[in-house]
Formats: C-alpha cells, structure tokens, sequence
C-alpha cells in the first residue's frame, strides 16, 4: 500500500483567544496534515524532532493515538520541545510567537523506507533552514531516486520575508526537486513581492515545476499544470480557527491523490477532470479543519470519509 513520508517541526501550539489561553494542541506545518491522514486510516511515516520532555512526551503520545509512525523522531535529550503561541484575531486568523531551544545536533535519525508512488511532503523554513539542509536534501534526493511524488508547500512566514533573498537558492532547489508545489497568496508575496499567481507562476515556478496550486484564504484555488490553468470556488464558511486551515488542505491534496490512484508517472497526463477530484479533497479537508480549535479534521469527519483498501 502507498505511504505519505512527512519531514518537519513538531510543535506545541498555545491558543489564545481575547488574550487567555484557550487551548493547547500538537501543532506544525507537515505534522497538522499528517494527523489527518492518519485519521482516515493512510499509512504515515514523520521524520521530525521533539525534546525527551513532557512537552516531547505529549506529542509523541498523540502521535501515537493518530496512527503515526515515530520510529523516525528525534527525542533529543539536550535542549526543550519547542512551543508557539497563537493569537487568534477577530476572524479568527492567527499570528504567532515562537520559543525554541534546539541542540547543536539536529535530526539525528535514520531515513525511512520510500518505494515507488509513495508521496513525500516538506514544508516552510523548516525545509530551508541552513542547519538542517545536507539532510533534508538526502532526503528529497532519496525520494526522487524512488520515483515517489515530492510535494512542496512553500509555506513562506512574514517572519522569513527579510531573509527572501538569502534563501531563494533552496527554495529554487526545493521546487526543482517537487513535482507538485502549493502557495498561499501570503506565501508568495513574501516570498516574490508580488501576488499575481499567473506572473508568478510564469517567472519562478514553471521553470523549475509546472504543477502549481494556489490558495487564497476563502477565496479561489488556481491550478497550474503547463497545459491547464483551472480556477476553483471555496464554499463560504464560519471558520473557528483557521490555524491548520493550508496544513490540511495539502493533507486532502495528498489524500485525493491516494483515493483517485494518480501515481507518479500520471502526474504528466493527469486531466482537469482528476484534479478537480483531487482539489476537492483539499478543500473539504481545510473546511473541516477549520470547524474546531484543533488543527486537524475530526475523527467523526475521517470516520465518515475513509475510503482507501
């Protein structure tokens, strides 16, 4: 059966809503989307770092209950589990603060087993980071020898904006290992200092991958393949938290891949008929997401929606 290989940060996110705590979750950009396909029964694999703490504890447990894979986590004795605090607004967006005290040695784990048609998933700075780049490549080398499908959220925080030009090269590199790339509308414009996705697409994507995803908060998904360009309307809904809102529609992207059978070597000739299937997985999966304070789909919603042998 075809597995999902996540490599990225695991953390504890503090939810604050009218300046109290709220609630506190498992949280990380590649993790939230793996919990949810945990849920709906999809083999996971996390490659990823927690502190041999209580705080590394509670994740390593709730990995555990949501049928992840932590036989390639990192429990690092030196240092602590790292924690945000999410600050909901009005509309219930978030903004954050980060506490992080990594080791000097950093993901000093084994890699998994990756065949043919699995899907890899790598995610914002953790995807860039200087210290941990002779890792993550070996990993999207590896990936690519294997023929699995290597998806890339760009997943670009304002935070990094200033540092854009510094990492353009691995982000550069990163798209042209991918054969699938997803950007937010706040993504991209940290990124490029632009927002028109098909200008974009066009100087900086297309080179490097042609199939390009963008999202744009509720409204429309645009999809690039090279020879389509499809646009996609988001339901209006009454979101709670839209914290894991982007983290699970990649989740459904990579979902809908596995339900409609779409394999590495279809990727070139995949219609608009599969993609919009597939496209709808993600929106269904980031319009749940966005129901609870959790960051991930319900285990009622993945009960209802398992569908894969």
């Amino acid at each position: 059966m075809r597995k999902i290989i996540g490599v990225g940060e695991t953390i504890l996110d503090i939810i604050f809503k009218n300046g109290k705590p709220h609630k506190a979750v498992p949280g990380g950009s590649v993790f939230n989307g793996l919990v949810s396909l945990g849920r709906l029964g999809v083999p996971v694999t996390f490659i990823s770092e927690i502190g041999n703490d209580r705080v590394g504890d509670m994740i390593h447990d709730f990995m555990t209950e949501n049928n992840i894979s932590t036989d390639f986590i990192d429990r690092f004795p030196d240092g602590k589990s790292p924690v945000s605090l999410a600050f909901l607004d009005d509309n219930n967006d978030a903004s954050y603060l980060f506490y992080k005290d990594y080791p000097k040695q950093r993901l000093e784990v084994a890699l998994p087993r990756i065949n043919e048609d699995d899907i890899f998933i790598l995610s914002s700075y953790y995807a860039l980071n200087p210290v941990l780049r002779e890792r993550i490549l070996e990993l999207l080398q590896y990936a690519q020898e294997r023929k699995a499908i290597i998806y890339y959220d760009i997943n670009f925080r304002k935070a990094h904006a200033h540092e854009a030009i510094r990492l353009m090269p691995t982000v550069l590199e990163n798209l042209e290992y991918a054969d699938i790339v997803r950007g937010s509308d706040e993504d991209l414009h940290n990124l490029f200092g632009k927002t028109d996705v098909e200008s974009i697409y066009k100087d900086h994507i297309q080179f490097y991958c042609n199939r390009f995803i963008t999202t744009h908060g509720s409204g429309d998904i645009n999809l690039f393949t090279g020879t389509l360009h499809e646009q996609y309307a988001v339901p209006p809904i009454h979101p709670v938290s839209t914290i894991g809102a982007g983290d699970n529609f990649n989740a459904g992207i990579l979902y809908g891949l596995l339900k409609y059978d779409v394999r590495y070597d279809d990727l070139k000739t995949a219609d608009k008929t599969v993609w919009s299937k597939v496209i709808e997985c993600g929106i269904q999966l980031a319009s749940e997401a966005c129901k609870s304070y959790d960051n991930y789909i319900s285990g009622e919603f993945a009960g209802e929606h398992k569908t894969l042998s």
